[in-house]
């Protein structure tokens, strides 16, 4: 796996996360040498979820009024059905998430996270994939939607559930390491 020593990826997420899928691509940042920061809507801990079943709570490093996305290297979109979709619903996320799309900045973002992409509008005339139920909703905002174990599209990666957590822990080090896209 590449090294990708002291580079910053945050990580947006609030209550309803899937667990696994914060705590293992957190695991695999942290193990190439990368700083991760969990941004929360609100300041405090979150409740994470393993699937239906209350996780652990993990404590914020700071809020989506105080993050700003040119001070991180790399954004990082778990999943979870409620967290997607109360990311989705908070306007300040939402532009946070445009603004790093648009820096072309890596983004990796898995099952649900992809919610997110769709209401801030970034994922037209891309490829990617998601947990399949969201597939019409990625399609109606212009993505071409593939079911695949993980896809990368210029710095976007993306991945469908826990399953797919290994290709797509590479897989964003990897986009990580590579740094910005034109």
């Amino acid at each position: 796996m590449p090294r990708i020593e002291g580079k910053r990826v945050a990580f947006l997420a609030t209550d309803g996360v899937e667990q696994v899928e914060l705590d293992r691509p957190w695991q695999a940042v942290t193990d190439a040498g990368g700083r991760p920061e969990l941004i929360g809507l609100e300041p405090g801990e979150l409740q994470a979820f393993n699937h239906l079943d209350k996780g652990d709570r993990k404590p914020v490093d700071t809020t989506v009024d105080d993050a700003r996305p040119d001070s991180y290297d790399a954004l990082v979109l778990p999943g979870g059905v409620a967290n997607g979709d109360f990311v989705r619903a908070d306007e300040r996320a939402v532009r946070f998430v445009k603004e790093f799309v648009t820096s072309g900045k890596p983004v990796a973002v898995i099952c649900h996270g992809g919610w997110v992409l769709a209401e801030a509008d970034v994922v037209r005339g891309r490829t990617m994939t998601s947990w399949p139920s969201l597939k019409t909703d990625l399609r109606n905002a212009g993505a071409t939607w593939v079911d695949q174990e993980v896809v990368t599209d210029n710095g976007l990666v993306s991945s469908r559930n826990p399953g797919d957590l290994d290709a797509f822990c590479a897989k964003a080090v990897e986009e990580i390491a590579e740094g910005v896209h034109a």
